[in-house]
């Protein structure tokens, strides 16, 4: 039992929602047709240079904290189907040439379907809403998630009819950076209109960036254990020597491990 929580927030990817490898699969597929009509490639070119670059971006940009950005991903993969080399193993692309391969509208033409694709192929767990909705009438509630295209998130949480429960939404690929960096956290605390501290508690399914993260800037944290086994979002480093607040198997058995069972909170 934790007294004194004023505000809780959640990760998104295996917390709030289970990410199994199919579904995402399936949205970079859809994007990908949509990329191949618009561009004139072959999907399975296109599907194989996403591969390629999210693997870089990820040895590029996560050890610096920063997120993998999507319009980034795109803009590579456009210069790559136009016949700019791609770098090789341990190098660089040279993104300010790259930008010059492409422009705005075409990056948008890819991302809008990407998110479109996000939102039809990603299941809303039934439970959460009914769970945000308790919890917000004595919390404050807010999202921080790494994810490389927040518009993305956002219109799963409209889609979802999460919203309207979260004082916050804070998103990676807006920010700048990655959990566990404090960047993130201090953000989502200002929006929260909470002082940073022990009286936010973060619930997330990633010891490296959820409960490393969130104790960094003084927060309590909840690790949820389980997710799914095939699960393709990347994890932090492994953080033997971190110690969560609480532990759950579920974002769901958060109400009776703050010690409010359901019945109580909705009298």
């Amino acid at each position: 039992m934790i007294d004194g929580i004023e505000a809780i927030t959640f990760d998104f990817g295996n917390t709030l929602v289970p990410f199994p490898a199919g579904p995402l699969a399936n949205v970079v597929r859809l994007t990908a047709e949509r990329a191949a009509a618009l561009l004139g490639c072959q999907v399975e070119e296109f599907v194989e240079a996403w591969d390629e670059e999210r693997l870089r971006q990820f040895a590029e940009d996560v050890p610096e904290g920063r997120e993998a950005d999507l319009d980034v991903r795109v803009r590579r993969i456009l210069a790559r189907l136009r016949g700019r080399s791609v770098p090789p193993p341990g190098a660089r692309w040279d993104d300010a040439a790259v930008r010059a391969s492409s422009d705005q509208l075409e990056v948008d033409g890819i991302l809008g379907p990407y998110a479109d694709a996000f939102v039809a192929n990603i299941a809303v767990p039934a439970s959460i809403g009914p769970m945000l909705e308790r919890l917000t009438r004595t919390h404050r509630l807010g999202v921080i998630s790494n994810w490389p295209l927040a518009v993305s998130i956002d219109r799963f949480l409209d889609n979802a009819g999460w919203r309207r429960h979260l004082t916050a939404v804070v998103v990676s690929h807006r920010v700048g950076v990655i959990k566990p960096r404090p960047e993130i956290f201090e953000t989502a605390a200002a929006e929260l209109g909470v002082a940073s501290g022990p009286s936010i508690l973060h619930v997330g399914d990633d010891l490296g960036a959820d409960v490393v993260g969130a104790h960094g800037v003084g927060w309590r944290a909840a690790w949820v254990r389980l997710k799914p086994e095939d699960s393709p979002l990347p994890v932090a480093p492994p953080a033997p020597d971190a110690k969560p607040d609480l532990t759950i198997d579920s974002v769901l058995d958060l109400e009776d491990a703050l010690g409010r069972t359901r019945h109580a909170i909705e009298k």
